[in-house]
């Protein structure tokens, strides 16, 4: 099984001040990172120097470990870690204050990451916000940091992105838009490592799934990480000689390393689809094409699915995705009619997207008529073009 690990972004915000004392390490090591550091007030994992209740990134820690206590800083390592203090810092959950921006919008990942691109895609010239994690691209919104935000929510070839599914019920935001990049993974090493010199590959549990025949002929060890860019940019300030990272070649780029394979994708038709969400629901219309999602849940019995799904088919409407949640605040139903005690069931979710606008009648009167079948129906309605 390969190991999960986790990768903070360079800057793990945690104090408004710069760090002024840190025990028993070296002065010019301190001098590096003395920058400010915001705080974070959401569930991401932090880590720790030892002696010390000041949080730092893997890249810090590394700066500060024990055994290098009293040797010389490299200086190629210090340059590296400057060069990506310079990128855009991935946003915490502790929010930052106004900017001047017409349009921003964020993502999940450091610079370089795939959902850089999609948003790039979905909104030409905006400015991008890279953010730790997918709820904190949902709180960036919320909250009033980010005008926009662009989420991967399947591929083609891994499937769904269920983390973002139950945070779309979560959080009450819109969709109002869709957005479809082409995948193409690469391997990256540093200069002057070779494929066979390789032991193990990190990167996204996304990329690595949709590698897997390629990593497998490898024989290389697959470590997950928060994001593409994020491995690369890793294995780039660790100067790692026996890890790659599966990333793109923008990623290679951006970090300085070696591109030592291109298409690596098990299937060249590699797709993930993005939605892009705002605050406000766009307003439906009939001028144009439209798709609508909708979640509801349904009473336990055979063929409620089915009879839920015929609402859209008897009118015809096409519907383009259905996909089941567990559904967290009750995740269980009781039944008695078997008359062998009751029964416990997995309640459930589901997601379905239609061709449809909400003010085409034809859909009112599908939506109405799954109402009085289901429990609860929420809309989020977007248009597709």
């Amino acid at each position: 099984m390969a190991t999960m690990l986790y990768f903070p972004p360079i800057i793990n915000p945690l104090s408004d001040k710069p760090i002024s004392k840190i025990p028993s390490f070296d002065q010019n090591v301190i001098e590096i990172i003395k920058t400010p550091l915001k705080i974070s007030i959401k569930r991401h994992t932090k880590l720790y120097v030892k002696g010390s209740n000041q949080g730092v990134s893997p890249i810090e820690d590394k700066l500060y470990d024990d055994d290098n206590e009293n040797e010389d800083v490299d200086l190629e390592l210090q340059s590296k870690f400057q060069d990506c203090q310079s990128l855009p810092k991935p946003l915490s959950a502790s929010g930052l204050g106004d900017h001047g921006s017409p349009i921003r919008v964020a993502y999940q990942g450091c610079p370089g990451a795939y959902s850089e691109s999609a948003a790039a895609k979905a909104y030409p010239n905006c400015e991008a916000v890279p953010c730790e994690q997918f709820d904190t691209v949902f709180d960036a919104v919320s909250q009033w940091i980010v005008d926009r935000a662009v989420l991967p929510i399947e591929n083609s070839l891994g499937g769904s992105i269920h983390r973002n599914y139950d945070l779309l019920i979560r959080h009450k935001l819109h969709i109002v838009g869709e957005v479809t990049l082409a995948i193409r993974h690469c391997l990256l090493a540093n200069h002057g490592v070779t494929l066979e010199g390789l032991t193990r590959v990190l990167s996204h549990p996304q990329a690595l799934a949709q590698c897997e025949n390629t990593l497998t002929k490898w024989g290389v060890v697959r470590e997950a990480v928060d994001d593409t860019a994020g491995a690369a940019q890793f294995v780039s300030i660790h100067k790692l000689q026996d890890a790659g990272a599966v990333a793109s070649a923008g990623a290679a780029s951006i970090y300085g390393l070696n591109i030592l394979a291109r298409d690596i994708q098990d299937d060249s038709d590699n797709v993930t689809r993005f939605l892009m969400l705002a605050r406000q629901p766009i307003i439906p219309g009939t001028d144009r094409p439209f798709k609508t999602s909708i979640v509801f849940s349904l009473e336990e019995g055979p063929g409620v699915l089915f009879k839920a799904l015929a609402v859209f088919a008897m009118r015809q409407i096409n519907l383009t995705k259905i996909e089941s949640r567990p559904r967290r605040k009750q995740p269980l139903r009781t039944s008695d009619e078997s008359g062998n005690g009751s029964l416990k069931y997995f309640d459930y979710l589901f997601y379905v997207d239609f061709e449809a606008s909400t003010a085409d009648s034809n859909a009112q009167n599908a939506l109405g008529h799954l109402k009085n079948l289901s429990i609860d129906t929420d809309k989020r309605t977007g248009r597709f073009v």
